[in-house]
């Protein structure tokens, strides 16, 4: 626990930290030429996210900022400028990778600008996000120039793993060599004392690597058949999971490892979900519809 308050004092996002980041990027002299009230009058946002809310939350953090700023209200934004994609947080940069493709293909004039303005990136997620996102303008024959802006930028790459910024063992225990020797490729383990900053040492992130890895079996183990992206550290494509340690003041990402989320002390006692309370529960895409923000 003292570790993980630890690195959650540095990962965790308040409402008031998401505010002063766009706010600041409003006026970004790089993003908007030197004429930040030209750009953003020309700018047009778009609202296109297919699950969840939080587009919708920070378009009206956004919004805010803007009004205070300039002067300017969105809904009075718009005309021959770039687009912006506003969303909290890119982990994998699948929902922004699948909002924009669909866009780009249905919706995108033939050459456009898009900036995709976030608190914070995971690097081989922006990474995806960046060739997916180019291969799909080649596929629908537009010229789609895509920007990535971020406050905070943090190591996941396989090839930096040893200074990664998420949960990666170094070692795997008894409890998950069968799982982990099942997996294709295979996984590769970092090897201590990188340069991550995140932890108070390499042993405190090596309690946390172990504690989570464990527990997140354990939770894999009630369910009769988990889906092969529920892994022990987190929702993600491959290894032990993502290893996310980012939280926003909204919400728990399912990236972050199972034991921080998964669960619910008050389902039924025959659910899975009842044999895990989780410590920070976390609200799914229809848990949003009757909360105001």
């Amino acid at each position: 626990m003292s570790e993980l308050r630890h690195v959650l004092a540095q990962t965790y996002l308040s409402k008031c930290s998401v505010e002063k980041s766009f706010a600041n990027q409003i006026e970004h002299q790089k993003l908007t030429g030197g004429d930040p009230t030209n750009f953003w009058r020309r700018a047009n946002f778009l609202r296109i996210q297919a699950n969840g809310q939080s587009q919708r939350d920070i378009l009206k953090i956004f919004g805010r900022a803007l009004k205070t700023t300039l002067g300017l209200k969105l809904s009075n934004c718009g005309g021959d400028g770039d687009f912006i994609y506003l969303d909290d947080i890119l982990f994998s940069g699948s929902r922004v990778g699948g909002d924009l493709e669909q866009w780009i293909a249905a919706d995108a004039p033939p050459r456009a600008t898009v900036h995709i303005l976030v608190m914070a990136i995971h690097k081989f997620g922006c990474w995806q996000t960046g060739r997916r996102l180019r291969e799909a303008a080649r596929a629908a024959g537009k010229e789609i120039d895509v920007r990535i802006w971020r406050a905070l930028a943090l190591e996941n790459r396989k090839a930096y793993r040893d200074s990664s910024d998420v949960l990666w063992p170094t070692t795997i225990p008894a409890q998950v060599t069968e799982y982990v020797s099942a997996q294709h490729p295979p996984f590769v383990p970092r090897q201590p004392n990188g340069s991550s900053g995140l932890f108070t040492s390499e042993e405190g992130r090596q309690v946390l690597e172990q504690t989570f890895l464990i527990a997140g079996m354990r939770i894999r183990s009630a369910c009769k058949n988990p889906s092969p992206i529920l892994r022990p550290l987190g929702f993600g494509p491959f290894g032990v999971g993502f290893g996310s340690l980012i939280v926003t003041y909204r919400n728990y990402p399912n990236n972050a490892p199972l034991a921080l989320w998964w669960g619910d002390p008050d389902a039924a006692p025959p659910h899975p979900f009842s044999k895990w309370r989780p410590l920070v529960p976390r609200k799914t895409y229809g848990d949003f519809d009757n909360l105001e923000f």
